[in-house]
């Protein structure tokens, strides 16, 4: 080395060498990769796959999982000595991956913030019950994390990356032949893909949009109860969870045994809500429980005219604030304003889960005295607009008279001065 070093070479030059010595890999050697990156699948594991996993990254080596020697040659990687274990069976999965992933001490040293009660919780699923009871059917680690092409949640490639989640469970939970016994529906998938949820994250890009884990859970994965499905649906929608506390449709749900929300919403399958959901045509959700003319329907058709009022108020404002704008007219105060007389539509929308007529008019009310004041405003700038445009007409049609006229005299005088 002391050679090298006198020779002017600098450390940056010996790695580089080395790097490209090794075939820009460790130099330490690593048998199983020579075998198994010839072999073809399912034993195939290349050295692309190794070096992109996130154990590899942390320092980890096939020998970690597997046991073994990887720096012996051949047989003797994989000899009793060496504590070779080969092939990892299902059900020794979730220990296996347990045994490091369950101890802190060991996990703080490559990733603090990592939580390290994933066996526990998923010794509490569904999943886990029944494969506690022998069914290794049921989803395990290396089912939705992958196997030796691991990488972390925040990966767009990674398997359990918010927008690849619901492909993950879809695999199975989608799959009516291997979820035959165990008496669920395998719709899921067909119903999320077609929800507003599905349109957030994926076709608008939302990575905090619900998917399968943020209501289901991950590693802790249960169906949530009917006594908890309205808990979990909170956990976004805040007041609407607060209007709902409010209203008599709670203790009438929760007697009938209803599971909250889901009775108008659906659960996997959720539509984007809109008004037409409170009117009386095929999407009507009230007259699914409720007869028509009775008192709740009677309210129904009151908020909903409610609403429909200050939406086409809303409307109306815009549009004139947009005409007056686009004349030139000052009306940004008014434009700014119309954001108000919105938020009133939306919280009106989101009031009415309070099934109390009372508190959606209230909102009603704020909104129509913008949206109203908005409209004026406009009205009044599109007034100023339709009166400077006939002041200017005048001001032309006076222009051109006086000009015409002295175009007359002149040819008059000229007429008049007799010539030489």
């Amino acid at each position: 080395m002391d050679a090298w070093r006198n020779s002017g070479i600098s450390s940056a030059r010996l790695l580089l060498l080395a790097l490209l010595l090794c075939g820009g890999r460790a130099c330490a050697q690593n048998t199983c990769l020579d075998c198994h990156g010839a072999l073809d699948p399912p034993l195939q594991v290349t050295e692309q796959q190794f070096t992109g996993d996130i154990h590899a990254q942390k320092g980890l080596t096939c020998a970690s999982c597997h046991g073994g020697d990887p720096t012996k040659p051949d047989m003797e990687a994989m000899s009793k000595a060496a504590k070779f274990r080969g092939k990892i069976e299902r059900k020794e999965v979730p220990a296996l991956c347990g045994r490091c992933h369950s101890d802190a001490a060991f996990m703080r040293q490559y990733n603090p913030s990592l939580h390290t009660d994933q066996l526990s919780q998923y010794k509490t699923s569904a999943h886990g019950k029944l494969f506690a009871e022998g069914d290794t059917k049921v989803a395990v680690c290396v089912d939705c994390h992958g196997v030796h092409g691991l990488r972390p949640a925040s990966d767009p490639r990674s398997k359990v990356h918010p927008l690849n989640i619901w492909q993950t469970c879809a695999h199975c939970h989608a799959d009516a032949a291997y979820m035959t016994g165990y008496s669920i529906p395998t719709d899921q998938f067909a119903k999320y893909s077609a929800s507003v949820h599905h349109d957030a994250l994926v076709v608008r890009g939302d990575l905090s949009a619900p998917t399968c884990s943020t209501c289901h859970g991950n590693h802790g994965a249960a169906p949530p109860g009917v006594d908890t499905v309205q808990h979990v649906c909170s956990t976004c929608h805040v007041f609407q969870d607060q209007m709902f506390e409010k209203s008599t449709h709670k203790v009438a749900f929760q007697s009938a045994g209803l599971p909250g929300c889901v009775v108008c919403h659906s659960n996997h399958g959720i539509t984007h809500p809109t008004d037409e959901k409170l009117g009386a045509g095929p999407q009507s959700v009230c007259l699914q429980c409720h007869t028509a003319g009775d008192t709740c329907d009677q309210q129904r058709a009151t908020m909903l005219n409610g609403l429909k009022q200050l939406d086409d108020a809303v409307k109306a404002a815009d549009n004139v604030l947009g005409v007056a704008e686009s004349s030139g007219m000052e009306v940004s105060q008014a434009r700014l304003d119309q954001d108000q007389a919105r938020d009133a539509l939306t919280k009106a929308r989101v009031t009415i889960h309070s099934f109390k007529t009372e508190l959606v008019e209230q909102d009603i009310r704020e909104g129509l005295k913008v949206a109203v004041r908005n409209l004026q405003a406009g009205q009044a700038a599109l007034a100023e607009r339709d009166y400077r445009r006939k002041g200017l007409g005048l001001a032309l049609v006076f222009i051109l008279v006086t000009v015409l006229g002295l175009f007359l005299y002149i040819r008059q005088i000229e007429r008049e001065v007799p010539k030489s």
